[in-house]
């Protein structure tokens, strides 16, 4: 439903980091300074990110086929490792380069044209975080989420570069553009780490948070007088696909229809309020003998002698 919004934000996301990408790295060069050169590997690695999350949006939005009978969800929870991996291996190139730098006593040129190019990246990065959050909450889609977060990083990042140039050419203290480099590679590990903590969880199959899975309990709730129990509930979540099922403990004497008819109900009722969950219930019928009969709200007097069930007394058992 968002396959064309999601590839159309993906292509702006690439556009805007392969244009602040190459200004960053030809300013922070004239200039000599590791805080701007940080600030331009940030940028490229998000630029290898919205390729990345580009690639994976096209993919996962293909149907489910033979080799991938669940669909292709899961590409973009890879995805987003691999932009969390590469994060950390940029920010270890930047500490490494900053460590190197407080020792030096190179001059910093330029720190005019480092604030306007710091600004103008910290604006179009806003603007364009902006768009793929949006979208990525639209959609549920953890590639743009996890490129929108990287820009939402650079912003950040690309602000205390912006201070640290202000601040430099207040007091001449040209230490602080490594300590600021080093800095913004913290703000990069503590990105990484929320990346890799979330696409991991839906790689390896962690269920729903504790809301999703209180929303599903409710509509469950709801249709509590039509059925004895529901146990086993599982949940999953592969890309924006949520995955779920359960066991329906349903009255011994029920027709197959109107169980069919009750579990379609649910099924409408999930899809509501959890856009893009996948269902499976398996019917069980209620076992006397275990107590099921314990659950039951309302109970009359034995009256249908042609249904076999060794519950007497339960109001559900039966079609009435």
């Amino acid at each position: 439903m968002y396959a064309e919004e999601k590839i159309k934000v993906a292509r702006l996301s690439i556009i805007s980091n392969s244009i602040l990408t190459a200004g960053k790295l030809g300013v922070g060069l004239s200039m000599n300074s590791i805080s701007v050169i940080s600030e331009a590997i940030h940028s490229g690695l998000d630029l290898i990110a919205a390729l990345i999350a580009f690639a994976s949006v096209r993919e996962s939005n293909k149907p489910a086929d033979d080799m991938h009978r669940y669909g292709h969800g899961k590409f973009e929870n890879l995805a987003a490792i691999i932009e969390a991996v590469l994060i950390l291996v940029a920010a270890g190139f930047i500490i490494n380069e900053a460590i190197t730098k407080i020792h030096e006593t190179a001059q910093i040129k330029s720190l005019g044209l480092g604030a306007v190019i710091m600004g103008v990246s910290a604006l179009m990065n806003l603007f364009v975080s902006s768009k793929l959050m949006k979208v990525a909450k639209k959609s549920d889609s953890p590639a743009l989420a996890a490129d929108a977060w990287h820009l939402r990083t650079d912003v950040l990042t690309s602000l205390g570069v912006l201070a640290g140039i202000g601040l430099i050419k207040l007091t001449g203290w040209h230490i602080v553009d490594p300590l600021i480099a080093i800095l913004v590679a913290l703000l990069i590990l503590k990105a990484a780490y929320d990346l890799l903590r979330e696409s991991l969880g839906s790689m390896l199959d962690v269920r729903l948070p504790d809301s999703e899975e209180q929303v599903i309990r409710e509509v469950l709730h709801s249709y509590a007088d039509r059925f004895v129990d529901y146990r086993n509930l599982r949940t999953r979540k592969a890309g924006p696909q949520r995955y779920m099922d359960f066991n329906l403990i349903v009255p011994r004497g029920k027709k197959i229809i109107t169980t069919h008819t009750l579990c379609d109900s649910i099924e409408r009722d999930l899809h509501q309020h959890l856009p893009g969950v996948e269902v499976i219930i398996h019917v069980e019928p209620c076992v006397p003998e275990a107590g099921d009969c314990d659950i039951c709200r309302a109970r009359i007097k034995f009256q249908t002698e042609d249904i076999n069930c060794s519950c007497k007394v339960c109001d559900k058992c039966y079609d009435r």
